[in-house]
Parts: C-alpha cells; structure tokens; sequence
C-alpha cells in the first residue's frame, strides 16, 4: 500500500483529501509546512507527495527544488487554487509530475496518483498529463482546462532547445507563450528578440533578420548585427513565418541547420547558438499542400507544436480575464461591470480573441466616468449588448419560494438560470450547455422538463 505525504496548512482540506486517499486504499503521511514536509519526505517511506503552493515559510516551489535531493525518484503533485499560469508553468520545469486546482475531484484524483505511482514503477517519465505554470505569465491566466493543458507543456519543454512552432489565430497570445519558453529556459539570462515577418516589408527583412556589412547595398553605410546575432545566447521570436516569402525562408532553414548566419554582402558566415520560437495565424499545412511554404522548414520548426484555442472556445477565461484587465488598466481606480456588461462579454464571438478583450476593457475604462461599467461602455455589436441586457433582466419563471419545498425552489433557480444562459448565448445552446457545464443531452433534457423548448 502506497504512502503519500500531504503537504498543506488548511487542516480542513488536509484531513478531507487524507479521507478520500484513504478510501482509495492509500495510507497517508501529513504536514503543514514546507520544512515539515521535507522532514518528513528525508525520513523515508514516501511513495508520493502532494503539495501545496501556498506555504507558510518556504512554498510549495521550495518543496519542488529541494525534494530529489532527498528522495529521487519520488512525484510530486502541485496544488494551488489559484488561476495563473506562471504557477504552474515553473512547477512543470521544476520536476512536479502535475499541478492541479482546488477542489479535486475523486476521479481526477484517482487517475492521477495511479499514472504517478506507474511512473515512479516504471523510473520513467509519463508526460501525458504534465503540469501548468510560467514565468512570463502573471499575464498568462485561465480557468480552463484546455489551456492548463498548454501552461502544463510550456512546462515541460522550456527547458530544451528544440525549435517550438505556435500556432493560433490573431490574438490569442503566441507572443506569450514565447515569452513564457524564453522565462523558464536555460536561456532566460540571454535575450528575448521578436521580429513580427509580416510588417516588416519582404524587401528588407533578409537585412533586418541577418544583418549586413557596410556597403552591401545603396544605403548600407554601417554594418549591421541582424536579429538573428542579436538573440545570440537567448530566444529568437519570429511571428507570423507564414507570411514569410519562400526564398527568406531557404535562409532561416539553412540558419536552423547549420547554426551559422551570413550578413548581406558578407564572405564569411558567422556562428549563433539561439532557439528559435516561430508563430502564425496560418494554415501551415495547407500552405505546404499548396507550395506556399517549405515543407522542409516546416518540419524543422514543428520540432514541438502548441496550439492556442481562440476564446470563443473557452468562455469561462472571459469572466477572469476581464477583471485582469479591470484591475490592470484602472491605474488605481475601482472598476466593475454590471451585470449586462458582464452578460455581453460572455455573449459576443471575439474575433480579436484576448487583443480584443483587453483592448474592450481599456475602451470601457475610458468611456466609463462612475466605477460601473456598463454594457454601452464596452462598444460591443449593439444586438449582441441587447441580447445581453435582456439576459441579465429577464424574469425567472416564477419567485422562489424560500420557506417552501426545497426541490421547488432548486427547479424554479435552474428554469431561471437556463433562460440567462440562452440569452446571454443568442440562443446557441451549445454555448449555453458550456456555460451551464452541462452536455447538450443534458441541456436538451433540462429544457423539455421546464417546458422551455
């Protein structure tokens, strides 16, 4: 029977999680701090710890960096009930076999000590499941588990030098990401360079990307480093490669290769030792198909591939990071939403992605002269904001009846809750069904007992 040693100072939590290890046939060990749990973990007979990120004293961080010194070979598991990437992200580089959020579900619990314990069997490294978190990321935020999923790999792969290729639509965060890498690499100390392809002119972005010698051509009175030499030791950053032209992408394959690059009008090709971190909005592969980009550099970069999910597939981050941005751009000044700004931030489609959000916050700022935010602040489609106030102002199928049955009272809240989530969705009851956390069997059945079909 396995040991795992629990580390967190909510007594309540500790003895509610040592309750249901123990009901997973699992003995446990606890502590409520750092230091103790490292006691404990040196005295041996530990097949596992969960962790804590908020500490007294030393954090859950300090229980990562210390352990295998200790006890190698023994997972640890990261907790924390606190919505930021870069947590996570530096738990994952750090060694924890996952970072996970409070409250954990029974379920989720079980599989993941039953993969971690595998792991430690079998002294390999499971990465189907690595944890979140990065150092480039107090921006980084999310309540879904779509992108706890990439905090989780940005984790695991900072640290190599293979080449990462983002991909995702225009504002969604790959310069981020990018940063997150560079944050949490071996190569943090060196620099972090961008050069966005698209809007620098095809024309001039060989000279901008690897530099060239005085006189290369009519107007090159000095010599220039180029990007390239200038991320030497650190990351270069090159966004939107998919609009790149196709002989200056023959020279970043060559540069990938051979780790040497040759300026405009030079001779010689000098060596860069840099990882390359690549992003576009594109279809690659159906540019490759169609002879818009090198099948070749496209395999070199694609070394590892993460993928953002636009916002309009994870509705529950709009909420967290609308008030990131509140708080952000109120330069001290208390800002809310209303319950119908709140409603049409939910209910619009978010072309921009999180630009746009952010870019909708500051604007509502701005317009907004009393702490309240409302709907008409935010500039949004005026039928969606509509749509929204009818949502947050429709009237429940009937008043609650607090003194009367309780299976009454939880019908009348769930028939009210469903109208608010298929206005504030324009009707779209997938959309509703995401919003509701039901499946839309769930939504379908839920509709047809209320008569709200």
């Amino acid at each position: 029977m396995a040991m795992i040693l629990i580390v967190d100072d909510d007594t309540a939590f500790r003895d509610t999680l040592a309750e249901a290890l123990c009901d997973l046939d699992y003995q446990v060990s606890q502590a409520a701090s750092c230091e103790a749990g490292l006691r404990r973990l040196q005295a041996g007979g530990i097949d596992l710890a969960i962790v804590d990120l908020r500490l007294p004293g030393d954090n859950g961080l300090a229980f990562l960096r210390a352990a295998p010194a200790l006890a190698p070979g023994v997972p640890c598991i990261m907790l924390t009930a606190y919505a930021v990437g870069s947590n996570t992200i530096e738990a994952m580089r750090l060694g924890a076999f996952d970072h996970l959020t409070k409250p954990i579900g029974r379920e989720t619990l079980a599989q993941t000590l039953a993969r971690a314990l595998r792991t430690k069997e079998n002294d390999t490294v499971d990465t189907s499941a690595m944890a979140d978190t990065s150092q480039a990321g107090e921006q980084m935020l999310s309540n879904s588990e779509v992108m706890r999923a990439i905090f989780k790999r940005i984790g695991l792969v900072a640290d190599s030098d293979n080449s990462v290729l983002v991909l995702g639509e225009t504002g969604t965060g790959k310069e981020l990401v990018a940063q997150a890498l560079h944050a949490n690499s071996a190569r943090k100390a060196g620099p972090f360079v961008a050069v966005n392809c698209a809007a620098i002119p095809a024309d001039l972005l060989e000279s901008e990307l690897f530099g060239h010698v005085k006189g290369a051509f009519s107007g090159a009175t000095a010599e220039r480093a180029g990007r390239f030499r200038e991320a030497d030791g650190g990351t270069l950053f090159l966004d939107e490669i998919g609009d790149m032209a196709l002989p200056t992408q023959a020279k970043i394959l060559r540069v990938l290769q051979e780790r040497e690059v040759t300026p405009l009008g030079g001779r010689h090709a000098l060596p860069v030792d840099l990882r390359i971190v690549a992003a576009t909005h594109r279809d690659i592969e159906a540019d490759v198909a169609a002879d818009a980009f090198r099948a070749d550099l496209w395999y070199r970069l694609q070394v590892i591939t993460i993928h953002l999910p636009p916002l309009r597939e994870r509705p529950e981050d709009i909420d967290l990071l609308a008030a990131h941005f509140l708080q952000q751009g109120g330069n001290g000044r208390a800002k809310r939403l209303s319950g119908a700004a709140l409603a049409a931030l939910r209910a619009h489609g978010w072309p921009g992605n999180v630009r746009e959000l952010r870019n909708t916050m500051q604007r509502a700022i701005a317009l907004s002269e009393g702490e309240l935010i409302e709907a008409g602040h935010l500039g949004l489609n005026a039928a969606r904001a509509s749509q929204a106030q009818t949502a947050t102002t429709a009237a429940p199928p009937g008043d609650i009846d607090w003194d009367g049955p309780l299976d009454a009272a939880v019908a009348t809240l769930e028939a009210a809750m469903l109208l608010r989530a298929l206005a504030a969705c324009a009707g779209n009851r997938s959309q509703a069904a995401r919003r509701l956390g039901l499946s839309r069997q769930q939504l379908y059945r839920k509709l047809a007992q209320y008569g709200l079909e």
